[in-house]
């Protein structure tokens, strides 16, 4: 009992003394969005969660796999078309995201005009991105005009510059988001020289990555194809019974399961080695 009790008035004692030191708090880490949330904010997509993703995926994949076990009788066969089915949502969002990020690339350069010259009119720097809510591209309207709200109602310019980065999920938004912080910070009357500068670039930029991409789409387009057609065949075969029969035995689905891999990794690595350099957002 002697030592229970000198134990627990020793504890009692350090309790005292680390009751007198203050505790400095941990600012908590920014939470990193994941892979499939920051694809979902690169394609505007903002009512889809990742969650709801998945699920989609998983739900056109079953339906997919049921509704070919039903046509042909074979589990194999359904199985593989339930997997490029499920795919599909996902690749869906991944055209969207490539879509938008090359529209924006090309309406960047008179979203830059349009803020140099309201700033050329007098306007400040918050005044000029809020007027591209209404007289900027089209596209690019309703971040600016959720930055006008986020300001007004804040007051911080810094803040409200966060927010609109993370609706515009774009490298080239990044880029003119801080470049504007910078030269609001740092003060300066080189701004409109700056976004004449920045404007011609963006410009040179989206003609160089247009004319590549004319370039690269028909080996795409022939490897998409060079995927395809064995799957099609597949169907067509699928029509008659003797090949059905042949693919429920275990060499069948063996050959199957080969084909889909070979596919897909052929595919896979062909966009890798044909793709151009993407652009990466660093300044988060």
């Amino acid at each position: 009992m002697s030592a229970i009790a000198g134990l627990t008035l020793g504890l009692g004692l350090f309790l005292v003394w680390w009751s007198c030191w203050v505790v400095p708090e941990r600012a908590p880490k920014p939470r990193r969005p994941g892979r499939l949330e920051e694809l979902l904010r690169t394609s505007g997509v903002s009512r889809v969660t990742p969650g709801g993703l998945i699920l989609s995926s998983a739900l056109l994949g079953m339906l997919a796999l049921l509704t070919a076990w039903v046509l042909t009788g074979s589990l194999p066969i359904a199985g593989c078309f339930g997997v490029f089915a499920s795919a599909l949502p996902v690749t869906a969002v991944r055209w969207q995201a490539a879509r938008r990020s090359a529209l924006l690339l090309e309406l960047w350069p008179d979203a830059v005009d349009h803020l140099r010259s309201a700033i050329r009119a007098g306007m400040s720097l918050p005044e000029a991105l809020i007027q591209l809510g209404d007289n900027g591209p089209e596209e690019l309207r309703a971040p600016f005009r959720e930055f006008g709200a986020d300001y007004r109602s804040g007051g911080s310019f810094d803040e409200a510059l966060d927010a609109l980065k993370d609706r515009l999920a774009d490298p080239v938004g990044d880029r003119i988001v801080e470049s504007l912080r910078i030269t609001r910070q740092v003060g300066g009357s080189d701004l409109g020289r700056l976004l004449g500068t920045l404007a011609e670039f963006l410009r040179e930029n989206a003609r160089t990555r247009s004319e590549l991409l004319a370039r690269q789409s028909w080996t795409i387009n022939a490897a998409r194809l060079a995927v395809a057609a064995p799957w099609i065949v597949l169907v067509l075969m699928a029509t008659a019974p003797e090949a059905v029969e042949a693919y429920n035995t275990p060499a069948g689905a063996a050959v199957l399961a080969a084909g889909m891999v070979i596919s897909v990794g052929c595919y896979r690595l062909m966009l890798r080695i044909g793709a151009l350099p993407a652009e990466r957002r660093v300044l988060r």
